[in-house]
């Protein structure tokens, strides 16, 4: 559902800027304030669910972060001025932002780590099926209403995902979950002890295993890596809707299609987590990369409905692919302190990624889509050299 939420504003930008009479420069300074809020989101959510408790105990954290999410979606909705928007875009972005960290913590507890790649990608899976599913239903929505009507019905789809969470993320469910490790003797994740219900670290630990992540040479090297693929995907997506209607496709038709990289995504997602606890993650991340760059080249050749479907299908094979690889890469060296790490992963990479509205808008404006690519496609080859510092954390094994 998240990744559904962080569909509406790149794929209703069109109706904003026609709606206030911005252009693409303005345009992406908006979008920079739904990602200034991701970031404030990912830290403050990382470190109070990392103080709240390990395991089962972060799921009350997540559904504060949804349920912000979703009132202030609907406050986005009515908004009467520029100032109100961007206001309740960061509010929006503070919900999004901090259910990320605690997603993923909580896989990394709940899961032995022989199966952690593939655990985080599976999960992960449902970016890629909402950025299919989003702007197809952002489309639907667009037919027979405005852009604020998507702000209104598609975040307030999050609350049944809620009380599923709160549900199945219970006491009860971890304690099964770890019989079922012990039972195919598989190694425990670093959970709290399931006996003390009041059991949480002090605020000073706390912090202290967030010092700790900044310290680590593989957190500061899959940070970097995760902020350049990030930056690739935010600045592709912001202005793909822009790039399909410049090209004669309705607003409709460019949001449904906006969403194709979601086909075959989560593809990717699976295929590269396996890949990566079996060959490792440096060898996955290296090959994600490559192929990243091959399809960002593709995207220079947009000029259709057709090649539009081709080219983005095409980039949802590597899209969303290095985040559980990387994810895995912070789980498997810092156990602890994950919300945190993964906060601070997550949230800077969000922050500085705010910079690619204005700054590719800006390209886009004075030199056209094609600099705009060859731009990204460079900064993902840079991503490279940070990737082949990573110290590897897999030891390499057959495939069963």
């Amino acid at each position: 559902m998240t990744s559904v939420s962080r569909q509406i504003l790149p794929t209703v930008l069109p109706g904003i800027m026609e709606n206030y009479g911005l252009n693409s420069v303005e345009a992406g300074l908006i979008t920079s304030f739904q990602y200034v809020g991701i970031f404030f989101g990912c830290i403050f959510f990382g470190i109070y669910s990392d103080y709240s408790g390990r395991g089962y105990k972060r799921s009350r954290p997540w559904a504060y972060t949804v349920i912000l999410a979703a009132i202030a979606g609907v406050a986005v909705a009515y908004s009467k001025s520029i100032f109100m928007l961007k206001s309740f875009l960061v509010f929006l972005g503070i919900g999004t932002g901090g259910a990320e960290p605690i997603n993923v913590a909580i896989i990394g507890e709940w899961w032995p780590k022989e199966h952690r790649g593939f655990a985080v990608g599976f999960h992960h899976i449902g970016f890629p099926i909402g950025q299919f599913v989003g702007p197809v239903m952002i489309g639907f929505v667009l037919a027979v209403g405005t852009w604020q009507d998507a702000f209104i019905f598609i975040p307030l789809l999050a609350i049944p995902l809620v009380v599923a969470q709160l549900y199945f993320g219970s006491k009860k469910y971890q304690k099964k979950m770890l019989e079922w490790v012990d039972n195919n003797n598989l190694t425990r994740p670093d959970v709290d002890d399931l006996g003390n219900e009041n059991l949480k670290p002090s605020f000073k630990q706390t912090l202290s295993d967030m010092v700790l992540c900044l310290k680590n040479k593989n957190c500061l090297y899959s940070i970097t890596v995760f902020f350049i693929f990030l930056y690739v995907e935010v600045a592709i997506m912001t202005f793909l809707t822009l790039q399909l209607t410049s090209i004669g496709l309705s607003l409709e038709v460019a949001a449904i299609i906006s969403g194709a990289s979601g086909l075959t995504g989560w593809i990717g997602q699976i295929f590269w987590g396996i890949f990566s606890d079996i060959f490792g993650r440096k060898l996955s991340l290296f090959i994600i990369g490559i192929g990243t760059v091959v399809a960002v080249f593709g995207c220079l050749y947009i000029s259709s409905e057709s090649t539009g479907w081709l080219c983005l299908i095409l980039w949802g094979l590597f899209r969303n692919s290095p985040y559980p690889v990387t994810f895995a890469v912070m789980l498997d060296s810092l156990p602890k302190g994950a919300g945190s790490a993964l906060g601070i992963m997550i949230g800077f990479s969000w922050l500085v990624s705010s910079l690619c509205g204005p700054i590719n808008g800006y390209i886009i404006q004075n030199f056209g889509f094609t600099y705009h690519y060859i731009f990204l496609a460079c900064l993902t080859l840079f991503a490279l050299i940070f990737i082949s510092l990573i110290k590897e954390t897999v030891k390499r094994r057959k495939a069963n």
